[in-house]
């Protein structure tokens, strides 16, 4: 299996990918601002999902089909980035509704299972991310020991326990920054519409970002 000093260089190189705010935080950040804390954890925990399937993708082969086609890579970051927008769109339409969700009356909060799966069309759709496991993921596997899907599942679920650790820590934060917002329905219509705008900023760089090579 992997050797110790691989496992950390990996877990070093993934930590300083993943402190660099990129689209899976700022869409976290965006949604806790937009939603709150309870929203903002849903969508760790899809995003974290999302990125699993990808680890597992690389680990099968398809991860390099991807890497290597320009036509699949710029159809999947328009896909991802149009999503985005709208969403973004979204969260600054219902910002004024943002109070009346906030006090429990009223509006309805969207449902655990769809900022889920919102969070995993994120996390699946990353560019950064698939990129990340795509180039440097196969670069720590050991093929002499043999094992090599095991080997990409262990350092992909390295990533992913530092990503959720992360991606929480933003989400909280940000959602208690919400909370001096929500005394005010102006600040909390504010901060609503800052998410959105957030997210629509997101999917417009996430649509034209490039690819590494």
């Amino acid at each position: 299996m992997v050797s110790t000093d691989r496992l950390l260089a990996f877990a070093a190189m993934s930590l300083l990918l993943i402190v660099i705010p990129g689209p899976s935080v700022l869409f976290v950040v965006g949604r806790a601002l937009s939603q709150g804390r309870r929203a903002a954890l849903t969508t760790v925990a899809g995003n974290t999902a999302g990125a699993y399937v990808l680890v597992a993708a690389v680990a099968l082969g398809v991860g390099a089909v991807v890497e290597r086609s320009i036509a699949v890579f710029t159809v999947l970051k328009l896909l991802g980035g149009a999503y985005l927008v709208y969403l973004g769109v979204q969260a600054i339409r219902q910002r004024r509704s943002l109070q009346t969700v906030f006090a429990g009356a009223g509006g309805q909060p969207a449902k655990g299972s769809r900022t889920f799966w919102e969070g995993f069309a994120v996390g699946v759709a990353n560019p950064k991310t698939i990129v990340f496991f795509a180039a440097v993921l196969p670069q720590f596997v050991d093929r002499e020991a043999g094992h090599t899907a095991l080997q990409m599942l262990l350092l992909g679920l390295v990533f992913n326990v530092i990503a959720v650790t992360s991606d929480s820590i933003w989400g909280l934060v940000a959602a208690t920054a919400r909370d001096w917002f929500a005394r005010s329905p102006r600040r909390l219509a504010a901060v609503g519409g800052i998410g959105g705008l957030a997210m629509v900023g997101l999917g417009v760089t996430v649509a034209v970002q490039g690819r590494k090579d």
